[in-house]
């Protein structure tokens, strides 16, 4: 045999336990922490404000875009708007989670629990806005209350996300 993991013909080894097979189907290996991820590392070198509006440009992104593609298939804009809101927020969950926050320390169901509430508080602003635009001033321009109501919602988002979504727990004994 050559170097540990290769073969003499430099060929890979086959696994020889249970965490190797589990990598070698591609699952996450049990030692490759979170905190190796390699986006991640990268991303941190911004300013967990400037991840937050990177994250929710992704999330008006999807919004428009499905909000859009909604539109194109008949739906009355209000009823398009719930369908991209939560396509949207499904997505900045799961990217502000790995991507902007710190880990919490709770387990992920109790995380999106919290986030949720979050999200739909600042959803609620950004909603209400976006239908009083679209059925008033904006009528003719749907996508523009999309934004403008998006906005308003990231100022109540990123409050709540950093205060109470993803803040760190303490534990029982501290």
């Amino acid at each position: 045999m050559g170097e540990r993991g290769t073969t003499a013909a430099g060929r890979p080894e086959a696994p020889n336990n249970r965490r190797e097979l589990g990598a070698a189907a591609g699952a996450t290996p049990a030692h490759a922490a979170p905190d190796h991820d390699p986006v991640r590392r990268l991303v941190e070198i911004l300013p967990r404000p400037l991840r937050f509006l990177g994250v929710g440009g992704l999330g008006l992104i999807t919004d428009l875009a499905i909000f859009t593609i909604a539109i194109g298939h008949g739906f009355h804009p209000l009823v398009a708007r719930l369908i991209s809101l939560a396509i949207a927020t499904l997505v900045t969950w799961r990217l502000n989670r790995a991507l902007t926050f710190d880990r919490s320390g709770r387990n992920t169901a109790d995380e999106a629990m919290r986030y949720a509430a979050v999200a739909s508080s600042a959803q609620a602003v950004s909603y209400g806005l976006f239908a009083v635009l679209v059925v008033t001033a904006l009528a003719a321009l749907p996508q523009l209350a999309v934004l403008i109501g998006s906005a308003a919602g990231a100022v109540v988002s990123y409050s709540g996300q950093k205060l109470f979504a993803f803040r760190p727990h303490r534990s029982a004994a501290s």
